[in-house]
């Protein structure tokens, strides 16, 4: 599997990002990821919509708490047409845990644990953590990645604004 080094970093010490790179105007990858009742899910499924795939290390850090909820909340202002995803390697269970906590409802997490296959597909995956680089891709409606930022560093929140005008664009 390819490795990058020096791409992120947490708490500025250097990480190792495995997995092939995704840049906008590549097609996006599939990957099968877990719901929250333990359901295989493809991002194929979301062909036909506008996908803001946010994925995040663990939910149940503090900014993947801000991310995650400024996402949710996003999403309502937000046309039918545009899905949010939050992918995470937590365990479906806490993750639907954590979103019935935290009232977020309005975007979908889904679970990467078990194959890390969103990870190495979309080459986030943090080798020495085995937890996903905080990322946002946005992907258009026949499949194309039209946007894509992999976070310097783990410990900063993403480009919000960036990732949202263009899933707005891609409408």
């Amino acid at each position: 599997m390819k490795e990058r080094s020096g791409l992120v970093t947490i708490h500025g010490n250097p990480l190792t990002l495995t997995g092939a790179p995704v840049a906008a105007g590549d097609k996006a990858p599939d990957a099968v990821l877990l719901d929250n009742d333990l359901k295989e899910r493809r991002l194929s499924e979301w062909k036909g919509k506008v996908l803001i795939v946010a994925a995040v290390p663990s939910l149940d850090t503090p900014v993947c708490e801000i991310e995650t909820k400024r996402f949710n909340t996003e999403a309502a202002k937000l046309s039918e047409d545009i899905a949010i995803l939050t992918v995470s390697m937590d365990l479906p269970f806490a993750q639907k845990r954590w979103c019935g906590a935290q009232g977020v409802d309005r975007l979908t997490t889904l679970s990467d644990h078990r194959e890390a296959s969103f990870g190495a597909a979309f080459g986030v995956l943090i080798k020495e953590l085995r937890l996903l680089a905080r990322s946002v891709f946005v992907i258009d409606r026949s499949g194309t990645v039209i946007y894509a930022q992999i976070v310097k560093e783990t410990t900063q929140e993403p480009d919000y604004a960036g990732a949202l005008a263009a899933a707005q664009k891609a409408l």
